[in-house]
């Protein structure tokens, strides 16, 4: 029997290209993983994601980065939070569940989710033609997120500088959510 070999890839494999001042890239490495507040001990993780993050639990809707600004906390819902943060290795749940001490359910949902950052001057416009949120600064700060839709696709818009933004969707339309957002650099470059 044939010795077979898997390696892992990402949904776009490793995609990055410049379009004028705007920077369009696939973030390989970020991995990212629920956690979920038990019902009756949210207390209980509160206090565990702050010492092992060294940030206060963010209200629904808003985001924090861990003290050492490694991690990013994005609170989905009452009970649910996202933490992104760099992993290059398939074991992010592991990493993240050994600093909660089980205070809370952890599920690695990295496969689940394509990672777009965009950047540069221009990068407002372009995500202005795709999509419903006002992101002027005054609006939509740095280290604010939200739940929408872009070109049909669910997603994730993070602002994680005054130019930079993290957009996260369903890995199984990457190439879709790609070209939406390519498509729109290219018409307002």
């Amino acid at each position: 029997m044939p010795d077979f070999v898997l390696t892992p890839s990402s949904p776009l494999g490793g995609f990055s290209r410049d379009f004028g001042p705007v920077r369009l890239r696939e973030l390989t490495d970020l991995a990212i993983v629920s956690a979920a507040l038990p019902l009756g001990a949210e207390d209980a993780a509160g206090a565990a994601l702050k010492k092992a993050f060294g940030c206060a639990v963010p209200e629904p809707g808003t985001s924090a980065q861990s003290k050492d600004r490694r991690e990013r906390l994005l609170r989905l819902a009452p009970d649910q939070l996202f933490i992104l943060f760099d992993h290059a290795t398939p074991d992010a749940e592991a990493a993240i569940a050994a600093r909660l001490d089980g205070a809370a359910y952890t599920t690695d949902q990295t496969d689940g989710w394509v990672a777009l950052e965009i950047t540069g001057p221009g990068c407002c416009a372009a995500l202005e033609r795709i999509c419903p949120i006002d992101l002027h600064p005054k609006a939509f700060a740095v280290g604010q997120f939200v739940r929408t839709s872009m070109e049909h696709l669910g997603s994730i818009i993070l602002r994680s500088d005054e130019d930079t933004f993290v957009l996260l969707s369903a890995s199984s339309s990457a190439g879709s959510f790609l070209h939406a957002v390519e498509t729109s650099i290219r018409n307002t470059c």
